[in-house]
């Protein structure tokens, strides 16, 4: 069972649960190694018990680690321990794409475009390593609290594709391509698909097949025509429709050739999106058709005016900043058009997503809240009822039948003599109370177990000791335990933990507890509330680093504590941040250019420079 506070591989420290799924549950974890939070999926037993799906599982994984792009959740490690078997991925606050469009509807084209161009990018980074997706879906789209979109859980999809795993499970069906549906050959064109799928309910708000089963639904992607997404969103750019239309052909060779071809027209469609530019391929008639490709200077034009178009008309230029690039920067004297023109797009569409951030923002306030219950948006309330002095069963059916669940409900046991086990004796919410069903309720129920095997030698003196004087009881010291012992230690007696706050300590353990809101030993009336502090752990410092290119021409950097690598162009520098330690060791490698016998240019090896250098950071605390 996996817990706060828990090691695995001696380096990931569990912090608590994000997120479930048909496969596998996720945590977040902190990475004692290299001092960042990251995320954990773990797979389910039923997959970790079926060797030829674990052993599909890491070799996919281990390609997917291979991948790394700005919109995409790169995958940091891979392994297994004791028969668990996981990966290590980068944690990304935020929420995903899916929660977004519940809680806002229907997006306007250019959200949906940004949006679908950074999904895109994603993807053709993917599609250039030979990496399809196969599960392409807006659960598996991540929108930051900075308003960055990635994708993520690639090669997990085609791990799971060669197990028997029923489409519910996967949670994918409506997103599934007309041949992946009828389990045929799989490429590239099927994340285009999906995409275009996504696309639809962004626009329209819902999906275009539905249906009380997965066979159902799957027939209606291979079967029946989606209703035009105008019909739904009647403002929606003929551009885009279209898009989205060629997108979801049912047959592949109809679809976008490429996805590099997708993003080609999303970019049309932001600087002219009523223009009738898309051509949907016909059924083959024996005609020939010519293809006119785009020159990369076409392509270059195309992107800086998609980029103007968000700049000039939805965002501010006060959002026009290089803080959202806090890994890595290109200085202003880089000279390069194409790759300035390529960052200038992906930097807008940042600037783009910033807007969304805000109601991101807003919306995982709201989910949070709705969860602590500092807030209450669509929380059902009920008028509390009166269990007391029933069966336990009885009172958990009428609970269930007033719309609270197991979960809803925390049960402890108490041993007595006055009367039958089983015996509901205590309630923490009164009858007549309004309730909300995203609270708990704490019924004290008599017996040892709840199973009517209670020991009855202790006496009523005993008892009132143990509860102390008018029906008070008496607080435990709960300092030093972790936060579930201490919730459960508490709640024994009779103690409701109301909140924690959460305080760096240098004495006592992350995830403990430094002190509580009572003090131990007073006496108190049962079912009183107490709030706890956390630990956090020391306060780490953290150092930022800037390490410039002394080369006259671009050079490579490796960074051997981060296990990262790159480029630095002339002139250029990078930028690293929250960084635990105090020194890394820094190799450039310059390889210097000749002009050659032909008249070009070309890298001299024998010429080849390289340096390494301990680099101090410089501490941001």
């Amino acid at each position: 069972m996996i817990t706060q506070g828990m090691f695995i591989a001696d380096r990931y420290e569990i912090i608590d649960k994000v997120g479930s799924g048909g496969m596998s549950d996720v945590y977040r974890a902190k990475d004692h190694i290299l001092g960042r939070e990251v995320a954990i999926k773990i797979l389910k037993q039923e997959f970790s018990e079926d060797a030829t799906f674990v052993a599909k599982f890491r070799t996919e994984a281990q390609s997917a680690a291979g991948l790394e792009h700005p919109n995409i959740v790169n995958i940091y490690d891979v392994g297994s321990e004791n028969g668990m078997y996981f990966i290590v991925m980068e944690y990304v606050e935020g929420i995903t794409l899916k929660t977004y469009i519940e809680k806002k509807g229907q997006l306007n084209f250019k959200e949906a475009i940004s949006i679908a161009i950074q999904v895109g990018r994603g993807i053709e980074a993917a599609h250039q390593k030979g990496i399809i997706h196969r599960d392409i879906k807006p659960q598996n789209i991540i929108i930051s609290t900075e308003g960055k979109v990635k994708v993520t859980d690639f090669g997990i999809a085609r791990a799971a594709s060669s197990n028997t795993i029923h489409a519910d499970v996967m949670g994918s069906v409506h997103y599934s391509s007309p041949e992946q549906a009828r389990n045929g050959f799989v490429d590239g064109k099927s994340d285009i698909y999906s995409l275009g799928i996504v696309m639809y309910e962004m626009v329209t708000g819902r999906v275009p097949f539905d249906g009380d089963n997965t066979v159902a639904i799957a027939i209606q992607h291979l079967q029946e025509e989606m209703v035009a997404p105008s019909a739904y969103a009647p403002d929606l750019p003929i551009s885009l429709e279209k898009i989205i239309l060629k997108a979801t052909m049912k047959k592949a060779d109809r679809r976008y050739a490429t996805i590099s071809d997708l993003l080609m027209d999303l970019k049309k469609a932001l600087v002219s999106p009523n223009d009738d530019f898309v051509t949907i391929v016909e059924p083959d008639l024996g005609h020939t058709r010519v293809m006119h490709k785009v020159t990369p200077e076409q392509e270059e034009n195309l992107t800086k005016r998609a980029a103007e178009v968000l700049i000039e008309d939805d965002y501010d230029d006060e959002y026009y900043d290089d803080e959202y690039y806090d890994d890595e920067y290109y200085d202003d004297d880089y000279d390069d058009e194409d790759e300035e023109e390529d960052s200038k797009m992906d930097k807008v569409l940042t600037i783009a997503g910033v807007v969304a951030a805000f109601a991101i923002v807003a919306i995982v306030v709201a989910i949070l809240g709705n969860i602590s219950g500092l807030f209450s948006f669509g929380s059902k309330k009920v008028t509390m009822i009166n269990v007391v002095g029933t069966q336990y069963e009885e009172a958990l059916q009428q609970l269930e039948e007033l719309g609270l669940t197991e979960k809803n409900v925390v049960v402890s046991y108490e041993d007595g003599d006055e009367v039958e086990d089983g015996i509901v004796t205590q309630q923490s919410v009164p009858a007549d109370k309004e309730f909300s069903l995203n609270d708990t309720l704490r019924l004290t129920v008599e017996g040892s177990d709840g199973s009517g095997s209670s020991d009855k030698s202790e006496s009523k003196e005993s008892k009132s000791e143990k509860s102390g004087s008018e029906g008070t009881v008496s607080v435990p010291s709960v300092v030093g335990l972790s936060q579930a012992e201490a919730t459960q230690t508490l709640s024994n007696a009779q103690i409701v933990v109301t909140s924690t706050t959460q305080e760096f300590s240098d004495e006592v353990p992350s995830g403990s507890v430094i002190s509580q809101s009572i003090e131990a030993g007073e006496m108190v009336s049962p079912n009183s509330s107490i709030t706890l502090v956390i630990s956090k752990g020391k306060e780490e410092v953290t150092y930022s680093y800037s390490i410039s290119n002394p080369y006259d021409g671009e050079c490579t950097y490796e960074i051997a504590e981060l296990g990262k690598s790159g480029t630095i162009p002339k002139n250029g520098a990078i930028n690293i941040s929250e960084v635990k330690v105090d020194t890394l060791t820094v190799t450039l490698t310059y390889t210097p250019l000749y002009l050659s016998g032909d008249g070009t240019m070309k890298p001299n090896p024998n010429a080849t420079e390289t340096s390494t250098q301990a680099v101090k950071g410089k501490p941001n605390n």
